[in-house]
């Protein structure tokens, strides 16, 4: 027997060192289990809370049932929560590669928890007492209590989810499994959803006790925009309204159409101050009541229109605008209304009964006024005499609101603050730290209804999609298309315009205007069959403006090429909504979506 190659103590180290090797890999070993079990359990808590989350959003309509599986929801997040976030666990995160999939997987789970304890939970706890149907009106009163009693813990609510988003936004997501990564961006959607969704219940608990008159008796004025004869914000103002609330109940007090307000000469100063906008439009938005919505921030628009309802004896605090595509969508809550004509109003039939159907069956404006009055009338009682889906009635009004449809302001500075953050503010389309936003605007040059045939196409392009700081250019494509009739005789003379303003009966002119994102300058402007018409600036931002005349059946196109020195990939467009509720009023094109 040969003898050892190695001293004797020289074989004991070794042995030690085998056996604290042995006894490594086996810690090793039970750490990975030990994590991959607790990974496993938190998977599956999430995986359970997210089929929760689907039917709890099946039971907004039962706000009871809906805060019992939140709390039930609450438990599966925490537990997904504490099993990602133990010493081991932690500890495990320092590890090359597999840690920064541990440190995602347990910001994710923390973020989530977060929303659903701190956010949802709080809400669904006070709103468990009342259900939605506190938001339906019973003859015409709303309780103003209810909101009153959800305004602190939506705004702690807000603040938890915007928190958790920000988290999320933050991750570092550099080396990244793909699944891994996949569900980071899913989750960050959600909780960008979920933001939003707080930060707007905390903004209408606040907002809408005083709205209702909580704090004494106001008025508000209606504006009832016809997207049949374009103005930047949707459509000239066809109707207006003065509505009365008081300790949350709802009156319609008084109704006249926008033709019908004093008409002031180019001679006459503005009602009121245009500051920039001036350059852009003149003095019209403040000579004529019908032309407010020419201004595209609701901000000033409305300004415009409260002096307008002034110099007419009615003084009112803020201003609301809705269109009726917005209307059709509140007719789905409240079902049809029947007219004093026998007409049914359905949230099938607004658009183009009141829209088109109206001037081939009353050639007389007077008649069409009256029509309009009714049916503003209906719809109003419906909605205000408890019949209406309180479910359905949320949905309808926050999807007018996020196609800017609905629109809100107040004289009151403390509400108006509250406001500017939201989509019913309707101000210039602002940049963001991800997206630059280009304004497009339409207005009606016919002096007529020919937009009910005119079908806008929006789209963006990035000529550069690389990271980094660097000088980009964004192109925006326009085209208009004219449906009209080919017989512009089958046309009555209130849709053509009858030639009135020197446009031939059957062209539908277009004055459109093109807001460039802050901070960039234009590189481009090219109209393929229109004309430029010059355009200015609005603060700054460059604004360039255009004509086109379309024959029925003919196509005009415009094209604007920017450029600004940004590391933004992102472009959005927003655009004046029309009579068709199949286009969207925002167009996008991000870099990481191609």
């Amino acid at each position: 027997m040969s003898a050892p190659f190695l001293p004797r103590p020289a074989r004991t180290a070794g042995r030690v060192f085998a056996w604290l090797l042995i006894a490594a890999v086996i810690a090793l070993v039970a750490v990975a289990a030990w994590v991959g079990v607790r990974g496993a359990l938190a998977y599956d808590h999430l995986r359970t809370a997210q089929q929760s989350a689907g039917d709890i959003a099946g039971q907004l309509d039962d706000i009871g049932a809906a805060a019992s599986a939140i709390n039930d929801l609450a438990a599966h997040t925490a537990t997904a929560r504490e099993l990602t976030s133990d010493p081991i666990w932690t500890t495990v995160e320092g590890a090359p590669w597999v840690g920064p999939q541990l440190h995602a997987v347990a910001r994710v789970a923390e973020a989530i928890d977060i929303v659903v304890t701190d956010a949802a939970a709080p809400i669904a706890a006070v709103a468990g007492g009342f259900g939605t149907e506190a938001f339906r009106p019973v003859e015409g009163r709303i309780d103003t209590a209810v909101f009153t009693s959800l305004e602190q813990p939506a705004w702690r609510a807000a603040e938890a989810a915007a928190a958790a988003r920000q988290d999320i936004a933050d991750l570092d997501r550099n080396g990244l499994m793909g699944v891994i990564a996949d569900a980071v961006a899913e989750v960050d959607t959600l909780l960008d959803q979920a933001a939003t969704v707080t930060d707007a219940l905390a903004r209408t608990s606040s907002l809408l006790p005083a709205l209702l008159g909580a704090d004494g008796p106001r008025e508000h004025l209606l504006l009832v925009q016809n997207n049949a004869e374009w103005r930047s914000l949707g459509g000239i103002v066809g109707a207006t309204a003065v509505i009365r609330t008081d300790n949350g109940s709802i009156r319609l007090i008084g109704q006249r159409p926008g033709s019908q307000y004093k008409q002031y000469s180019p001679a006459d100063p503005p009602v009121a101050d245009l500051a920039d906008y001036e350059s852009i439009y003149q003095t019209k938005p403040g000579r004529f009541m019908m032309n407010v919505t020419q201004v595209p921030d609701f901000a000033v628009t409305a300004s415009l229109a409260r002096e307008f309802a002034a110099r007419e004896g009615n003084a009112v605090r803020s201003a609301v605008a809705i269109d009726p595509v917005a209307l059709s969508y509140l007719l789905d809550a409240t079902g049809p209304v029947l007219l004093p004509t026998g007409d049914e109003l359905t949230s099938a039939n607004a658009v183009d009964l009141l829209l088109n159907e109206v001037y081939f069956r009353y050639t007389e404006p007077a008649r069409q006024d009256a029509f309009f009055a009714a049916a503003a009338d209906a719809i109003f009682q419906s909605l205000t005499d408890g019949a209406v889906d309180p479910t359905k009635l949320i949905m309808a009004l926050t999807r007018a609101g996020e196609e800017r449809r609905l629109h809100l302001w107040s004289a009151d500075e403390t509400e108006q603050s509250i406001l500017a953050e939201t989509s019913l503010a309707s101000a210039l389309p602002p940049n963001d730290h991800e997206t630059a936003r280009w304004g497009v605007y339409f207005n009606d040059g016919t002096g007529s209804k020919m937009d009910f045939y005119v079908t806008p196409e929006v789209s963006l392009t990035h000529n550069d999609c690389a990271t980094g700081i660097r000088t980009r250019e964004v192109t925006l494509d326009i085209t208009l298309t004219s449906n009209a009739p080919a017989d512009a005789d089958s046309l009555p003379w209130y849709i053509t315009g009858g030639g009135v303003y020197g446009v031939e009966p059957g062209v539908a002119r277009t004055v459109g205007d093109v807001y460039l994102p802050a901070g960039f300058e234009v590189v481009t402007f090219h109209t393929a069959t229109g004309r430029s018409v010059g355009g200015g600036l609005v603060g700054d931002r460059q604004v360039l403006s255009y004509v086109l005349d379309l024959e029925p059946g003919e196509s005009g196109s415009v094209t604007v090429t920017a450029r600004a020195v940004t590391d933004v990939t992102a472009a959005e467009a927003w655009v004046t909504p029309t009579a068709d509720a199949s286009l969207s009023p925002t167009v996008r094109a991000d870099c990481s979506e191609n």
